[in-house]
């Protein structure tokens, strides 16, 4: 069965089928699916059955892959490739520790490590074990929320800078009036342009954004807030409902992402690794 690409009826995604990424690509075929990527932004790759070096192998044609961003001394992954795996998971030991992290509930959204300088452009998540339902993700239209702000809004934040920063909590924002000498924080351009598209997107986040720059808190949080809904849309967002075997690759450059509650009696656990930008993101012109 040949490579197939089959956009999705939505504001973004593509499906991907007749490859085995335990197999190595050949190079058209994989100019195909990078083609994919910066045309449709998230990827659905079916019926894959990965281990964690197949994941990384799959990974690496994209770029470096990155280590996570929780600190080593906080985790609960066991893992022997220099912090490039992360188990987002329910599951628990025999002692009755969970094995990984982001275990259970909502998750707001937001692009992953967006609070480094150079944050990290793609995020691989394989789903190993799925609840019978729930834990759906969300992934929404970065692009499509730039074009939706209003115009004197645009012109007002133009050239300006947005703080991320991230606690590792997952439906709350930093509290940055209590100080940010031990949260992971970095300035980073409100709109950014797509190295590789040249398109201009949004980038703020519910989860990881807290302060523009050069206003003040009460206008800041206001603005933030119209922000958040433009990102949160339904008319831009594409809702993955997972079947096992399913491998989604994500551009954290123009797109979003957060998950929905599952029942926390049924196991869920998402395989993810992430590839690093080349260098800090650009600001749009």
């Amino acid at each position: 069965m040949p490579l197939t690409i089959t956009p999705f009826d939505a504001p973004l995604g593509a499906e991907i089928t007749g490859i085995d990424l335990r197999q190595p690509l050949t190079d058209a075929e994989f100019l195909a699916v990078e083609t994919a990527f910066h045309d449709h932004q998230v990827l659905v790759v079916r019926n894959q059955e990965l281990g964690k070096k197949d994941q990384l192998d799959f990974a690496r044609r994209f770029g470096t892959v990155g280590e996570r961003g929780m600190p080593a001394g906080d985790r609960n992954e066991k893992d022997d490739f220099g912090g490039a795996i992360m188990l987002i998971t329910n599951k628990r030991d025999d002692q009755g520790n969970f094995i990984g992290s982001v275990q259970e509930g909502e998750l707001w959204f937001h692009s992953d490590l967006s609070y480094k300088s150079v944050p990290h452009k793609a995020t691989f998540l394989h789903a190993i074990e799925l609840p019978s339902s729930g834990g759906n993700t969300l992934f929404a239209n970065m692009y499509q929320a730039y074009d939706r702000i209003p115009a004197d809004l645009k012109a007002k934040l133009a050239g300006r800078k947005v703080l991320h920063a991230y606690d590792f909590a997952t439906t709350e924002g930093v509290d940055i009036d209590q100080g940010l000498d031990d949260i992971q924080h970095c300035w980073q351009p409100i709109f950014v342009t797509h190295p590789s598209t040249g398109r201009t997107a949004l980038y703020v986040s519910r989860l990881m954004s807290a302060l523009i720059e050069g206003l003040d808190r009460t206008e800041s949080d206001a603005i933030l807030q119209e922000l958040f809904v433009i990102t949160e849309d339904p008319a831009i967002v594409y809702e993955h409902v997972w079947k096992r075997g399913d491998l989604v690759v994500v551009d954290n450059r123009c797109c979003l992402h957060a998950r929905r509650e599952f029942p926390t009696d049924q196991l869920r656990l998402l395989q993810r690794c992430t590839v690093c930008c080349d260098g800090a993101l650009s600001a749009a012109a």
